[in-house]
């Protein structure tokens, strides 16, 4: 430890303390009368919004809920989360996001791991609850959500949370306390083992903002959100906290519109009517909205949108950006808060042709500023930035879970080196690029050669007649692993394994992949498996190739 020069502070200095409730500072300070919007149900001023979110700490304090203690959160995307996003960690509890698309037992194996106290739960979700509540060992009451005051619940609920807000006290005074207390926890959705608790303290989550503001508003070559922009999350707020902008728009000011359920009609009458300008998603919800019956008819010019969470293809981006939407790509995993890296385009570049650009905003794009990324080799050295040499990415930045609730040794082989370990094989190029070939787990290796399947999926999907594909490896006595396709046709559309097969075979002409790398199965499939965030399922694809 270098021995620095240390001035303490004056008699009387405030350290000031990076905690969420200075988030809120500036949104009802320079923009008071934007708006916050519920579906087509309700709608806000921020300074509304500042006043809900004090009465919600006041019922909280009421129910019980003290410093250190975990509230759990069940509900669609909705203002409540937002204000549940600010007010609970604000009074010093931490809230745990509950994924609703886990199985019964998995949600009450990441409630009971985390201990949770005060559970809030939507009217949809609590027939869930009721079959899990007396598995529930530190649970202590229950605060109803309702869209609906006709319905109800057999749960023994504090109260429901209209009438609590309405009954409390605007008044709250947020203390100060330690800027490394937890604020946030979720649970993985790996597809190994049971679901892995991450953690997240204040100062985290603010550093995370305060970077994500900038790299998403502050760069010419990609202006995703500033603050005329209207922001409509399209990424489950259960997951990585909407991938954390949530917290930037609210900093900034922005309308933002939350959609409710997920249903890709309402969301393009929600892009229409409220005139959305920023979302973010995986790919896979992409596509339902390009094919759902209000876009047919629908152009959606001035929708910017960030993809992550699964690789974004050529031809997804294709279909989007054909329809108007300006596609960017964003990178980062649940274990970082999310954000690494976002793509980014050069001076040059911007003015590059669309279809030129496309191929660039795919890739994973440039770390953001304060994230700290190498790629390294199985011997730990740094691989040359190239573009082509692999290796798997590290990473360091000040947001960065630091391991995973009660289990140690995971969290220890997570950071083992002293770095955060991704699992992502990946290139970088001599711009400072990254470009991800695949999963480690997922890549395949036939006859010793490594083939990607990310690279496969790409260029499949480049057939006009492909809405979906994956690939994953799947045994083969000769050559250890072959390649498999599922693959989604457009509707209307017919395509057959040598159509697709002389599609590929284009790309073996050009360089771009080896003819041993054609699938030699392609199975043609209703839907390809997806996980509870909308992920492609390759672990269960290779199951079902088993049977």
């Amino acid at each position: 430890m270098l021995n620095t020069k240390i001035i303490p502070p004056a008699p009387g200095a405030y350290t000031y303390p990076l905690l969420i409730k200075s988030l809120l500072l500036s949104g009802e300070r320079y923009e008071p009368d934007n708006q916050i919007v519920y579906a087509d149900t309700l709608r806000y001023s921020y300074k509304t919004l500042n006043q809900r979110i004090r009465r919600l700490a006041n019922a909280l304090t009421a129910a019980g809920v003290k410093a250190g203690d975990t509230v759990a959160m069940l509900d669609w995307d909705s203002h409540r989360y937002l204000e549940c996003f600010f007010a609970v960690p604000m009074i010093g509890a931490v809230l745990h996001t509950v994924n609703i698309r886990l199985s019964a037992d998995q949600v009450l194996y990441t409630m009971n791991h985390a201990e949770d106290d005060l559970v809030l739960v939507h009217d949809d979700f609590a027939p869930l609850i009721e079959q899990i509540h007396a598995g529930l060992t530190t649970v202590k009451g229950y605060i109803r959500l309702s869209d609906n005051p006709a319905s109800g619940t057999q749960l023994p609920v504090l109260g429901e949370y209209e009438n609590l807000l309405a009954e409390a006290s605007a008044d709250y005074d947020f203390p100060d306390f330690d800027e490394n207390s937890v604020a946030t926890i979720f649970y993985t959705t790996g597809t190994t083992g049971s679901p892995k608790g991450v953690y997240f303290t204040h100062r985290q989550l603010v550093l995370h903002t305060l970077t994500a503001a900038g790299s998403l508003s502050g760069y010419q070559s990609m202006p995703l959100l500033r603050s005329d922009d209207v922001y409509m999350p399209i990424t489950p707020m259960f997951h990585v906290h909407a991938w954390g902008v949530p917290y930037v728009a609210t900093l900034m000011g922005i309308k933002q519109v939350y959609p409710g359920r997920y249903e890709p009609n309402s969301l393009v009458r929600l892009f229409r009517e409220e005139k959305v300008t920023f979302s973010h998603c995986v790919p896979t919800i992409l596509q339902m909205i390009l094919g759902c019956d209000e876009a047919k008819d629908t152009r959606f010019d001035g929708w910017k949108m960030l993809l992550g969470g699964s690789a974004l293809t050529l031809g997804i981006a294709s279909q989007a950006s054909a329809k108007g939407i300006q596609v960017h790509s964003g990178y980062g995993m649940s274990e970082t808060c999310p954000l690494l890296c976002t793509s980014f385009l050069s001076a040059a570049e911007i003015q590059q042709s669309p279809q030129v650009q496309l191929t660039q905003r795919i890739k994973t794009g440039m770390p953001t500023p304060m994230v700290d990324l190498k790629i390294i080799d199985g011997s730990g050295h740094v691989v040359a930035h190239d573009g082509e040499s692999l290796g798997e990415i590290v990473v360091r930045a000040p947001w960065l879970t630091q391991g995973y609730l009660h289990e140690p040794e995971k969290g220890a082989e997570l950071w083992q080196g002293g770095w955060m370990h991704t699992g992502d094989l990946a290139s970088i190029d001599p711009k400072g690029r990254v470009e991800i070939k695949d999963r480690i787990k997922d890549v395949i290796k036939t006859g010793g050669e490594w083939i990607s399947s990310l690279d496969l999926e790409n260029l499949i999907s480049e057939h006009p007649s492909v809405i979906s594909v994956a690939v994953v490896g799947i045994a083969d006595e000769q050559w250890g692993e072959r390649p498999m396709a599922l693959v989604v046709c457009v509707p209307g559309h017919t395509v057959d394994q040598p159509m697709l097969e002389a599609h590929l075979l284009q790309f073996v002409a050009g360089g771009r992949i080896n003819k041993w790398a054609i699938p030699k199965q392609f199975d043609f499939v209703a839907e390809i498996p997806k996980t509870s965030v909308g992920k492609i399922n390759k672990k269960l694809i290779r199951e079902n190739q088993r049977l």
